[in-house]
């Protein structure tokens, strides 16, 4: 097992072997170049230049690249990480692309400001959303198959059950729902929308259906609690 008690952040390459370990430390691996191949118990990623991993403590992987490549790679110290314990597979966005810049710019420094950047990153990480829940919040209204949700993660659909209701606490049905519950509610109390619209608005092929699913989750018609809120 790799160990580490201080912040490094440097440019790595890796060989066309594969090799296996694990490490004490999280670590971020943001590609420049090239394409690195990761395996874990649960996943098998590729990780491309839109893309980064972040790798929690004491988690083996196998990993390898077949191209010239070239890795940003940050090592952060249990202190740093506030007991986040997952992996994380992102896309590089565009508050991740800054980050990334700011840590080329510190990359093989051992000052200051790189503790500052690395602990600002370990916030950030504690607030960031999975890929596929995040998904979710945007697709909701939608039709979404479980395989899906279970490919952004690079899950096995099982498994991704699992791993979902230890996360929130809920199927993703449930979460879904209560996504839906709340947008529904948002639109009756702070619109003058029609039921009919706002049924269509979050999903549903007709009004009453809706009706019912609210309804039974409420104990209240859409309309009775349109009018209770607001008079």
């Amino acid at each position: 097992m790799e160990s580490s008690r201080q912040v490094i952040c440097e440019k790595r390459t890796y060989s066309r072997e594969f090799h296996s370990h694990q490490h004490d430390f999280g670590q971020f691996l943001f590609p420049l170049q090239g394409s690195l191949e990761i395996h874990t118990d649960l996943q098998k990623l590729n990780l491309s230049e839109d893309t980064f991993f972040y790798i929690p403590p004491d988690f083996t992987h196998l990993y390898r690249s077949t191209d010239r490549n070239e890795f940003l790679i940050l090592d952060i110290p249990t202190h740093y990480l506030q007991g986040k314990t997952e992996s994380m597979y992102l896309k590089l966005d565009q508050q991740w692309s800054s980050i990334r810049f700011l840590l080329l710019e510190e990359a093989g420094s051992h000052q200051g400001g790189l503790n500052e950047l690395t602990r600002y990153v370990a916030q950030k990480l504690q607030k960031s959303l999975s890929p596929s829940i995040t998904y979710l919040h945007q697709h909701y209204k939608r039709p979404i198959k479980k395989e899906t949700l279970a490919e952004i993660e690079h899950y096995h659909p099982v498994y991704y059950s699992a791993w979902f209701k230890e996360k929130t606490g809920k199927s993703p049905k449930a979460y879904i729902s209560e996504l839906r519950m709340n947008e529904a509610k948002r639109l009756l109390i702070g619109t003058s929308w029609s039921i009919s619209s706002i049924s269509e608005e979050v999903g549903f092929e007709n009004v009453s259906s809706f009706t019912r699913w609210f309804t039974s989750s409420e104990g209240i018609s859409p309309k009775a609690y349109r009018k209770m809120n607001i008079g």
